[in-house]
C-alpha cells in the first residue's frame, strides 16, 4: 500500500538579534517599525503559512563589556508586536517566545489568553527558559535560578498556566438581559495551585478563550528539553539541517511520545531553514556565498572567533590565520547573552579542530567562521527547494520548516510566490486555509476534545 503524502507545515520567523539578518543590504528594512512587521505577517498569511514566529531576548548582547552592535540590536516587546499583527491578518498563527523564569504564571496567562481572543483562536506561546545571571540581571531575582532547576521550574510555569486557562469552562458568561444574569457560576476562574516554585491562589479574570489555551512549543534540544516537549509540548523545533539527523531527532522525540499516553500526531517538529533562491541552481549557490560574505564581515568574524578563544582579538586581521596563541578558558566570558558561548564546551580542543581545517584548506579567520557557521538550508531554483522540503518532510526528518530570511521584510516574498505554488501542485500543501484557529492550521485538538476523550476512556 503506498503511504499518503504527509501535509506539509510552513511558518515564518521574523529574524532579530542575529547574523542571519543582513541589516545592511539596501533591501533590508526597519526591525522597529510596525510596517516591517505588517508586511512579513501578510506575505506569510498570502502563502496560507501556518504561523509567524518571533524570538524574544531579555537583554542586550555584549561583547568585551559593549553592547555587541554587529547585529539587530534590540526587538519591540513580543505582545505588543502580536497583538498589533492580530488587526491585520484574519488566519495566520501569532507565536511568542516569553521565558518561564523571568515571568509569573498569572501574567503569562492573562496575556496569552487575551491574545487568542482578540485574534479569535491564533495564539501560541513558545516556552523557554533564561540560562544566564547575566540576562537575570535585567530582573529583581535575576540569577537567582540554579541552571538545574530551570526545566522544573518551566514545567510547574506551564501547569499553572494551564490552571488557570481552565478555570473557565467556556460556557459560564450567560449575560441574559431578561433575568439580569451575566455568569452562570459564580465560581468561575476560581484557581488554587501549591508547588515548589509557585503557590498562588486567586480568580483568573480572562474567560476561555477560542483555543482553550494557547498552542505550546518548545525549543530545547537537551534530554530535559525534549521530554518537556513529549510531555506538554505542539510542536517542538530542531535545529538539525541534514536528511539523516532530522531523522534521527525525528524518530527520538517522536518515540517519547507513548509514555505520556499521547501519539506521534500529536506534536510536530518543525526545524528552522534558511533559503536562498536563484533562477537555476547555480546561481542560487552564487547568491548563497554572497549572502554568507555578508552575513559574516571580517568584524563580525573576529567577535564569533572571540566566542571559543575568550580572548579580545580586535587586532588580528580577518583575512589572516587563526591565532597561535590558545583560548583563555577562565570562568568569566568576553561574550556575555550568547547562546553560541554554550556550544563551545572544550574550546582548547575546538580550537584544535578549527586550526588544522584551516591549515587544511588555506582558510582565513573569515573563511573559517563562513564555512564553520550555520549555512543555508535549502539553496536551487525554486523547483529544487520545493522538492527538497518535500523529500525531508516525506522521510520524516520533520514535519515542516520555520523559514528564517536573511532580509526583512521583504525576504519573505520570493519564497512565496514562488516556491508555494509549486509545492501546492505537488498537493502536499494547502490552497487556502481549511479552519480558522492555529490549532486547525497545525491539525490538533481543541484541549476540551482532548479531555471529554479522556473522561469517556476513564
Amino acid at each position: 500500500m503506498t503511504k499518503p503524502l504527509k501535509q506539509i507545515h510552513l511558518a515564518a520567523h521574523f529574524p532579530g538579534v542575529n547574523n542571519t539578518t543582513v541589516w545592511s543590504d539596501p533591501r533590508a528594512g526597519s526591525h522597529i517599525e510596525f510596517s516591517s512587521f505588517a508586511h512579513f505577517a501578510r506575505t506569510a498569511e498570502r502563502a496560507k503559512f501556518d504561523f509567524l514566529f518571533l524570538a524574544e531576548g531579555l537583554r542586550l548582547r555584549e561583547q568585551g563589556g559593549q553592547i555587541y552592535d554587529l547585529d539587530v540590536v534590540g526587538r519591540p516587546d513580543t505582545f505588543t508586536v502580536l497583538a498589533a499583527l492580530a488587526a491585520v491578518t484574519d488566519r495566520l498563527g501569532l507565536t511568542g517566545t516569553i521565558n518561564s523564569t523571568f515571568n509569573e504564571p498569572y501574567e503569562v496567562a492573562r496575556q496569552f489568553a487575551s491574545l487568542d481572543h482578540l485574534s479569535d483562536g491564533r495564539s501560541a506561546w513558545n516556552v523557554v527558559t533564561s540560562w544566564d545571571a547575566f540576562t537575570g540581571e535585567n530582573f529583581r531575582r535575576g540569577g537567582f535560578l540554579p541552571q538545574e532547576e530551570r526545566y522544573s521550574r518551566a514545567r510547574e510555569f506551564l501547569a499553572t498556566a494551564n490552571e488557570l486557562f481552565d478555570s473557565w469552562r467556556g460556557d459560564e458568561i450567560v449575560a441574559d438581559p431578561a433575568t439580569g444574569t451575566f455568569l452562570s457560576d459564580a465560581k468561575a476562574g476560581a484557581f488554587v495551585h501549591r508547588g515548589q516554585h509557585f503557590d498562588i491562589h486567586g480568580r483568573f479574570n480572562v474567560p476561555r478563550s477560542p483555543q482553550g489555551r494557547p498552542v505550546i512549543f518548545q525549543a530545547g534540544d537537551s534530554e530535559e528539553g525534549r521530554e518537556f516537549a513529549a510531555a506538554d509540548a505542539d510542536a517542538i523545533f530542531s535545529r538539525y539541517a541534514t536528511l539523516d539527523e532530522g531523522r534521527a531527532f525525528h524518530r527520538d522525540v517522536k518515540s517519547r511520545l507513548a509514555k505520556y499516553g499521547r501519539r506521534p500526531e500529536d506534536l510536530l517538529i518543525l526545524p528552522a531553514a534558511t533559503f536562498v533562491l536563484g533562477d537555476t541552481d547555480a546561481e542560487a549557490e552564487e547568491r548563497a556565498r554572497e549572502v554568507r560574505r555578508q552575513q559574516v564581515s571580517g568584524a563580525t568574524a573576529l567577535k564569533h572567533l572571540e566566542f571559543v578563544w575568550n580572548r579580545d582579538l580586535s587586532g588580528y586581521d580577518p583575512e589572516g590565520p587563526l591565532p597561535d596563541v590558545d583560548p583563555d578558558v577562565g570562568e568569566d566570558h568576553i561574550a556575555r547573552g550568547r547562546a553560541q558561548v554554550r556550544m563551545y564546551r572544550d574550546p582548547l580542543a575546538t580550537a584544535r579542530e578549527w586550526r588544522a581545517l584551516a591549515e587544511a584548506n588555506k582558510w582565513s579567520i573569515r573563511d573559517l567562521v563562513i564555512h564553520t557557521g550555520n549555512r543555508q538550508t535549502f539553496v536551487g531554483s525554486p523547483a529544487t527547494v520545493a522538492r527538497t522540503i518535500n523529500e525531508f518532510v516525506q522521510a520524516d526528518a520533520a514535519d515542516g520548516f520555520i523559514l528564517v530570511p536573511h532580509i526583512t521584510p521583504a525576504g519573505l516574498d520570493e519564497f512565496a510566490d514562488e516556491v508555494v505554488p509549486l509545492l501546492q501542485e505537488q498537493g502536499v500543501f494547502r490552497a487556502d486555509y481549511e479552519g480558522t484557529t492555529l490549532r486547525d492550521h497545525l491539525g490538533l485538538a481543541h484541549p476540551d476534545a482532548v479531555r471529554a476523550g479522556e473522561r469517556a476512556a476513564s
